[in-house]
């Protein structure tokens, strides 16, 4: 199984902040948070209250004194960071460092995810003990997320190479596909009840209109009580047209 990412703030200051991060976190599958030199305190009812059930994960974080303590044990570090930086580094998106990271931790690499705090971000310092900064492509005039937001975004990302499911799917409920026997039987039955209305009397308009019926309910994934919900509709304004 694979190790997610451990999540490092770098000097935190807000409570709900940290707590909304931890809820980011558990939203993707991420555990393991690290704190570096908070300014409030992690466990205060304000952060409990803000993580909405993700408590665990701030009652399980390491608090630490300094980044390099934070990182040590890890073998790969991305900085988070929006701002240009004047330094030689590799830069991912999020997409891309979170494919990264999936063939790294797959191999058994201990990487984490560094943060800055709220007012400026991650120190050049911080970012100078990282690998790579992940730099997530945003509106120019206004790149700047809230804490949480960002650990949601690339949170997200990783998790997504964590999971397999279809990129859209169709929800019956309780029911099913209709058979296509049974919307042409449908149709059909339109037709019969069209027989006397209007412009359906003249051969060429018929023709036209019967194709258009066959197209509307042919090419539509109509289930059975969606079918049997027309054919109540249909036969009521038939019922009642006079």
């Amino acid at each position: 199984m694979t190790e997610f990412p451990v999540i490092i703030l770098a000097n935190p200051q807000l409570a709900e902040n940290m707590g909304m991060s931890a809820r980011a976190m558990m939203n993707c599958g991420f555990s393991e948070l690290r704190l570096v030199a908070p300014r409030e305190n992690h466990l205060s009812p304000k952060a409990i209250s803000a993580s909405s059930n993700a408590e665990e994960i701030l009652y399980n974080a390491k608090v630490y004194s300094s980044t390099e303590e934070a990182i040590a044990d890890l073998n790969f570090v991305y900085a988070a960071t929006a701002r240009h930086r004047d330094q030689i580094k590799q830069i991912y998106n999020a997409d891309s460092a979170a494919q990264n990271l999936a063939k790294q931790t797959s191999q058994g690499l201990r990487c984490g995810i560094l943060f800055g705090c709220e007012r400026t971000g991650l120190s050049n310092f911080d970012v100078s003990l990282s690998n790579a900064i992940i730099n997530i492509p945003l509106n120019p005039k206004h790149s700047s997320l809230n804490l949480s937001q960002a650990v949601l975004l690339i949170g997200y990302e990783f998790y997504k190479t964590q999971i397999n499911t279809p990129e859209t799917y169709f929800e019956t409920n309780k029911t099913e596909i209709t058979s296509k026997e049974k919307v042409l039987m449908f149709v059909d039955h339109m037709e019969e009840l069209l027989q006397n209305c209007g412009n359906y009397k003249s051969g060429d308009k018929q023709e036209k209109m019967l194709i258009n019926l066959r197209n509307i309910f042919t090419r539509m994934n109509l289930t059975e009580q969606e079918l049997n919900t027309l054919y109540g509709a249909i036969n009521f304004i038939h019922k009642n047209k006079d």
